[in-house]
């Protein structure tokens, strides 16, 4: 007998300042009424890759559309699915959530966003392991410097994109990170990953703060 081979993906987004993770409550068995991520089995008529069943999985099941996805981990095993051996390959996006128009389509009932701190319900299968890991993947690549820009909207200014990054950094809720603005706009300011937009700014109560917005060609 061979594996049952699936994709799933930890699609990550921000809201009031905190990371969410979009979770789908499952409708049919195994796991019937359970909160999951959302993914696929493996179609090979259908999928080149398992790349391929990732955005499958978003597109049918939610009707998602992402412009960025990472492999990151593959979880296998003999007792992680009741139907018999199999392997997931998890998969990380990342998208505003104003773009993240999530609808109920395939197999799912119910969608959610919940704070992947803290992922509230208790996950089928392995998927609290896999948020975990994307979550912590996530953490380090930021850590190292990358610009998560793929959760910025269109327009942003650089408080907008420190106050991201200071949500991915935090260990926890109850640790908050908070970094030093002076060296945050030194580092990032000149990024050639983003780009003034020029004459636009946002007003507030503050004098007015530059937009910016992602260079064309940005990969994370």
């Amino acid at each position: 007998l061979y594996p049952i081979v699936s994709a799933d993906v930890a699609l990550f987004s921000m809201a009031a300042d905190r990371l969410q993770v979009l979770l789908v409550r499952r409708e049919q068995e195994p796991a019937a009424g359970r909160w999951a991520l959302p993914g696929a089995i493996l179609q090979p008529q259908h999928d080149k890759d398992l790349e391929a069943t990732a955005l499958r999985a978003l597109r049918e099941k939610i009707s998602v559309e992402v412009p960025y996805l990472e492999q990151l981990r593959t979880f296998a095993g003999s007792d992680r699915d009741p139907r018999g051996w199999s392997l997931s390959v998890l998969h990380s996006a990342l998208l505003p959530q104003d773009r993240v128009h999530a609808v109920v389509r395939s197999s799912v009932d119910k969608v959610m966003w919940s704070d992947a701190d803290a992922p509230g319900p208790p996950l089928a299968f392995d998927h609290a392991a896999q948020v975990m890991c994307a979550r912590s993947v996530l953490r380090q690549r930021v850590r190292d410097h990358a610009l998560p820009l793929h959760l910025m909207p269109a327009r942003f200014t650089l408080t907008q994109l420190q106050r991201v990054c200071e949500a991915i950094l935090s260990p926890s809720p109850a640790q908050p990170c908070h970094l030093d603005k002076g060296a945050f706009r030194r580092r990032f300011a000149r990024s050639p990953d983003i780009v003034e937009v020029h004459g636009a700014f946002e007003h507030g109560a503050q004098r007015p703060a530059q937009l910016f917005s992602v260079a064309e060609g940005f990969r994370f």
